[in-house]
């Protein structure tokens, strides 16, 4: 069918834009000597998880357990979860996949190295653990190269358990910065007999200059598949680059310069960008999605020289695509304005 013949509010994803974007990164990752290891937190997708590893990714990262065994049943063998995992269920779950697939996880405490170590214990099967090191962004991750050394040997000591490295989630523009707490932590290791095989960084906006962090061995991009507004803002390409969009009715032209569409804070989610509104119109870049209810979207089109009618249909490149992409059952794959496939969001919801 056509694109505008779809139900609203949904989904559609420019097939060539994604691909394209998938290729130019593994192509930048190639050229540094960087492993791609995409996190599939944005798409969700099996189909494009299975598609970035055949372009040359070594393997993905998901956030959760739940993702990961979503991603497992689908047929990809190499995953990485760059999240403390607590609580015997989830243990327990992560042991099951750890039997069927390669699969790392991370730790910054001797509460989450302990929890590993009671239900790893196979020294011939060894689970690997790198050290989340936070290099600015103030999320988690250990605080000094101290502690990095510290938790590195327990792990060490653990026998199910193998030091596999350290991974961060880098602050936007402070490239500089996370090399060289880097490369201390690498410094430290080696004086205490401890190698740092894997040294894995992420984030989208500042991929094109990854390779500037000299001691990375990977990187985790995520929302570089789809791109949004924020990206684009933070200078990752540009709104002819975003492949993901959400087609909205009009449904109400109350004034001369109001406009109402059938998608609210339910199909675009509330993030906001350094840009004005809640999303880029396609047709009418001048209007402003000045607020969202939960099933309504009110657009300001004062500065817009040219105005929607009511049945109206629009695309609305969003500010923050990742929780936009979880807040549907399925998308739609188009080539041109045609749409040629739709597919569940397989992992939609994982949250456990």
């Amino acid at each position: 069918m056509r694109i505008l013949d779809l139900e609203t509010p949904a989904v559609v994803i420019d097939r060539a834009r994604a691909k394209a974007n998938l290729v130019r990164a593994q192509a930048y990752a190639d050229e540094h000597g960087l492993k791609l290891r995409p996190h599939i937190k944005t798409h969700k997708l099996p189909m494009f998880a299975r598609l970035q590893c055949d372009l040359g990714a070594v393997g993905i990262t998901c956030q959760k357990i739940g993702e990961a065994e979503v991603m497992a049943d689908a047929g990809i063998s190499d995953i990485f979860i760059p999240y403390n995992i607590l609580g015997a269920g989830k243990l327990d779950r992560l042991l099951a996949l750890h039997r069927r697939i390669t699969i790392s996880v991370t730790a910054d405490s001797a509460v989450t190295v302990a929890g590993y170590a009671a239900h790893f214990t196979d020294p011939d099967h060894p689970l690997p653990v790198l050290i989340e090191c936070d290099t600015g962004a103030e999320r988690c991750g250990v605080q000094t190269v101290e502690e990095v050394v510290t938790l590195a040997k327990e792990i060490d000591a653990a026998p199910g358990l193998r030091f596999e490295g350290l991974m961060t989630y880098p602050p936007r523009g402070k490239l500089a910065e996370v090399e060289e707490w880097l490369s201390e932590a690498i410094a430290a290791l080696e004086k205490n007999g401890l190698r740092a095989n894997t040294v894995s960084s992420g984030g989208s906006p500042d991929f094109y200059e990854a390779g500037s962090v000299k001691s990375a061995t990977e990187h985790r991009p995520g929302t570089y598949i789809y791109s949004d507004r924020m990206q684009v803002a933070f200078g990752h390409g540009t709104l002819e680059d975003c492949a993901f969009t959400v087609l909205a009715t009009v449904v109400s032209r109350p004034t001369e310069n109001r406009a109402v569409i059938d998608a609210g804070s339910k199909a675009l989610a509330a993030d906001l960008a350094p840009v004005p509104g809640h999303g880029h119109i396609v047709e009418y870049p001048d209007a402003v999605i000045t607020g969202l209810s939960e099933e309504h979207g009110v657009i300001d089109l004062s500065g817009s020289a040219k105005k929607p009618e009511i049945g109206e249909k629009v695309r609305i490149i969003p500010n923050h695509v990742c929780p936009v992409s979880n807040l549907y059952d399925e998308v739609n794959l188009a080539d041109g304005d045609i749409v040629t496939e739709t597919v569940p969001v397989a992992a939609r919801g994982r949250l456990t």
